[in-house]
């Protein structure tokens, strides 16, 4: 092949602006010393001189195989838009790559280092100077990632879209890799035919549009053209043998000593780049900003609005990335396995804190206690209850604790806990906290899919489980470690990837020692919201967090050493410990609420002596339906209880008056939380009563609870919560809290973290140290101070007359003597949305369709809102943790379909 130049891209590309497509002759480096070669290039500086504005800094950006720089098209766009516009804009420079995109077609074996001095000699040509921020996708990740570990002295931050640095030793490469560089068929797939090319482009979602396809297929129309795109494949080092492994290794070991604010950009569904490299990068920048797109895959500047998240990172970050660059101030080790560096907590322990108390406090304090501290009503299925008391759940947690530390677990790694709420579960979880892994939970409630989607989004280090879950875990390609429950046999053990038992980490622990305690704001936890909006999230807490909730609940609810606690509620499940009070996880599938009876609560109130029930409002619901089965030793016990509490989704006083029949004694709570904050608000079933002919719209939940603030961002007419948080009375809007127990961020979700935290510094609260959080529920506060919820954000309905939230409309259709149950969804075009009520009946409905026209005038006269139209169904769809809250949205499109003429099928 004769070398051929560079060129300029045709004209009429889609987004690809021809002001900044360059050419420039570059003096060759390493195996190109002595030489010229040319190469194509966007730039945005010469427009941004010609509008005489001074940028920033450089984003120098790399792409990948077989992309060009026209990837990145809207970030080049986006730097002139906003000089523009006034704002403060960087320069973006972003290369083809020799024998890539335009650049000149060299016929030169290119492996990684050279790829890297390549990129040196055109910076230095370009004359590119600090500060700089690096951005790369793919293979551009890696080489820009070179570049930057090269250039210390002009590196401001790094930015990361799909990429990967590191391989663990014995892990195939990712198959279509494997496919495509397999003897045979790496020249017929890369480079005879576009088969690489076309698969490439096949993985965007949504699919490109074809005249997006055309202008990545552009350089790359003959086989002489898309060499390079072999050469790229055939450079994948995939293992120390390989020329290129030496290289690889000396930028992931620089990296890991980056000191610099770093961006990383995610696409989980990428075949190719999984969350393990995602893994293996923030092991090695855990100070990086990270987000995954759920949904988005290998094409994620494709696939998401990247550029206007990279802008805003920029922002947020504007002077760190223009300023002097300060000193490290943390010290990088090897992590075991040899493969990252982790950073080393220079931080005391929990202990030098004298302000706080650590989370497995109550139960160190009552280690030689032989009172019973835990009960499982039915473990693994058997009739009889199985007892521990506070002496066994003590040695119990420390010896796991030792033996999880002495087959390497260490602070910081993430376990992912497979384990039904018992005494088992109790005792893994403290002995975790105790060594300071984060443990990670997340319920089989999500179903196969949400949950596989959490466990892989956390990625956790180990996974421990009972055999379902393991069998799960090897099926769906979960990682980590995997520890069992229970001792398998050899043949289930090795075909379930399981390394120990936990009877062998117990063995493990007796002897061994335990390490320093984690600090109080060093992650604890994750644990995942209910999905029931939206995939689920991670959310995290420190270990002051988690005590901070416990303490709220003690002083809040009166909780000693003598209450007993009997919890059907996953979340707070764990807390009987951290109170100090003996707890029961009474006979039921906890993931499933529905499954417990009233029953199965009298027995575990009478197992424990107990004081206080905690119950989800799904459970409620079959608590009050299987009444009748209750004996007279039944009732008694239950007429012991002080203290009911139900909470997950809004209770309302009908059915907490059908609870308080069967607890006559008990003061009926209905707490208001969410994951992230799990007790804001409590009202008890009187004050519900106080205010049942309030004109107020909505579901009643309280007061804030100790030093728990709430105030509303009022919408505006187009739906959004655009207004500064205010205690004002009466006003609709996004309800938005505070509380020392607040989370401290979402997992990998940096955008929605910033979204979360919108415009609560100010004027919410003097004190800087005060942190809010936007809920995304909508409600308003009465002249009293209490919080109505009235609806999720995304279910506000936008109608030409303003927003209207679902609930109090909702309320009023389920006053209708044939209603059971009523939703409020939107159909038709955004800011004209038009209202349709669909309900469930009574008796129920066996076809899913328009209502009968009595029914229909009863439900509009009732609502006092214009209506579309009125739908009956069998029954509404609930997410499945709760199984109590309506998913509005798919009841949403639903509605649409039928009334454009769909056949009726249930929704």
């Amino acid at each position: 092949m004769v070398s051929a130049g560079a060129t300029l891209p045709p004209p009429g590309l889609p987004g690809l602006d021809v002001r900044f497509s360059h050419t420039i002759a570059v003096a060759g480096a390493g195996t190109d010393a002595g030489l010229v070669r040319e190469w194509h290039y966007l730039d945005s500086g010469p427009e941004l001189g010609r509008l005489g504005v001074t940028p920033l800094g450089t984003i120098l950006a790399v792409h990948g195989n077989p992309t060009w720089s026209y990837l990145w098209r809207a970030t080049v766009a986006e730097s002139v838009r906003a000089a523009e516009s006034g704002e403060p804009a960087w320069r973006v420079v972003a290369v083809d790559q020799l024998d890539m995109g335009f650049s000149e077609r060299t016929d030169v074996h290119r492996p990684l280092a050279q790829r890297v001095a390549d990129l040196d000699a055109f910076s230095r040509v370009l004359a590119i100077d600090g500060p700089v921020v690096t951005l790369g996708h793919d293979w551009g990740g890696v080489v820009s990632l070179g570049w930057a570990v090269d250039h210390p002295d002009l590196l401001a931050g790094v930015t990361l879209l799909n990429t990967a640095i590191h391989h663990p030793g014995g892990v195939p490469i990712p198959l279509p890799l494997r496919l495509a560089g397999a003897r045979g068929m790496l020249a017929a797939s890369t480079v005879a035919t576009t088969a690489f090319l076309d698969t490439t482009l096949s993985l965007a979602s949504p699919p490109l549009d074809a005249s997006v396809r055309d202008a990545f297929r552009a350089p790359y129309r003959t086989a002489d053209r898309r060499r390079a795109i072999g050469g790229f494949v055939a450079d994948i080092p995939v293992d120390a043998r390989h020329e290129s492994f030496a290289e690889l290794e000396r930028i992931a070991a620089g990296v890991a000593r980056l000191d610099v604010p770093a961006l990383m950009l995610w696409g989980p569904r990428d075949p190719i780049f999984s969350d393990r490299y995602l893994d293996d990068l923030v092991d090695r920048l855990p100070h990086a900003d990270v987000h995954r797109f759920e949904g988005a895959g290998h094409l994620i500047a494709e696939d998401r609005p990247y550029a206007d998240a990279l802008s805003a990172w920029l922002n947020e970050h504007h002077d760190r990335l223009t300023g002097p660059v300060g000193p490290a101030g943390r010290e990088v080790v090897a992590r075991s396995g040899g493969a990252a560096g982790r950073e080393v907590d220079a931080q005391p322990g929990a202990s030098a804190d004298p302000s706080f108390t650590p989370i497995w406090q109550r139960l160190e304090e009552r280690r030689s206690d032989d009172a019973i501290a835990v009960v499982d009503m039915a473990p693994g299925g058997s009739r009889s209850p199985r007892r521990v008391s506070w002496r066994q759940l003590d040695d119990r947690v420390s010896r796991l604790a030792a033996g999880l530390h002495a087959v390497g677990v260490r602070k910081g790694d993430r376990v992912s806990l497979l384990v039904q709420p018992g005494a088992t579960l109790s005792a893994v979880v403290y002995a975790c906290l105790r060594i300071g892994a984060v443990v990670v939970v997340a319920d089989a409630g999500l179903g196969v899919r949400g949950l596989t989607r959490a466990v892989r989004g956390s990625w956790p280090d180990v996974v421990i489980g009972e055999t379902i879950g393991l069998t799960a875990a090897r099926a769906l390609g979960w990682p980590g470690m995997r520890i069992s429950v229970a001792r398998l046999p050899r043949v289930s053990a090795a075909a379930l990837g399981v390394s120990y038992s936990l009877g062998d980490i117990v063995r493990r622990g007796t002897d061994a020692g335990l390490p320093a305690v984690p600090a109080p704001d060093d992650d604890a936890a994750i644990l995942f919201t209910s999905g029931s909006t939206g995939p689920a999230k991670g959310v995290a807490y420190t270990h002051r967090q988690l005590s901070a909730l416990r303490d709220v609940l003690a002083e809040h609810f009166g909780v000693t050493e003598e209450t007993g606690l009997v919890t059907g509620f996953a979340p707070f499940a764990l807390l009987g410990p951290a109170l100090g009070t003996r707890s029961v996880t009474p006979d039921m599938d906890v993931s499933s609420p529905r499954t417990l009876t009233a029953a199965a609560v009298a027995a575990a109130v009478r197992e424990c002596d107990a004081r206080m029930v905690f119950l989800s409002p799904a459970a409620i619901l079959n608590v009050v339906d299987t009444a009748s089965a209750l004996t007279p030793d039944d009732r008694d016990a239950l007429a012991g209880v002080r203290t009911f509490l139900s909470t997950g989704a809004p209770v309302g006083t009908r059915l907490l008056e059908s609870a308080a029949a069967l607890m006559p004694n008990a003061t009926p709570h209905t707490p208001y939380g969410m994951t992230e904050c799990l007790l804001v608000t409590d009202v008890t079933l009187d004050v519900l009563r106080e205010v049942a002919d309030a004109p107020d719209a909505g579901v009643c939940v309280g007061s804030p609870i100790g030093s728990n603030r709430v105030l509303v961002s009022a919408l505006d007419a187009e739906g959004r919560a655009s207004g500064l948080p205010s205690d004002a009375p009466g006003v609709l809007g996004e309800i938005v809290v505070s509380a020392p127990h607040l989370k401290d961020h979402y997992d990998r979700l940096w955008l929605t973290d910033r979204e979360a935290a919108r415009d609560t510094d100010a004027p919410a609260s003097a004190d800087p140290d005060v942190r809010w959080h936007r809920t995304g529920d909508v409600g308003h506060l009465d002249a009293d101070g209490r919080v109505w919820i009235e609806g999720r954000l995304p279910h506000v309905i936008v109608t030409v007359d303003g927003p209207i939230a679902p609930v109090g409309p909702e309320q009023a259709v389920e006053r209708v003597d044939a209603v059971r149950r009523a939703a409020i969804v939107g159909v038709g075009p955004r800011l004209l949305r038009q209202v349709v009520a669909v309900v469930e009946t009574l008796p129920p409905t066996t076809r899913p369709g328009l209502a009968d026209p009595s029914l229909t005038r009863a439900v509009r006269d009732q609502v006092g809102l214009p209506l579309a139209a009125v739908l009956a169904v069998p029954t509404l769809p609930t997410d499945i943790r709760h199984n109590s809250k309506i998913d509005r949205s798919r009841l949403s499109v639903w509605a649409e379909r039928m009334l454009a003429g769909s056949r009726p099928v249930a929704p």
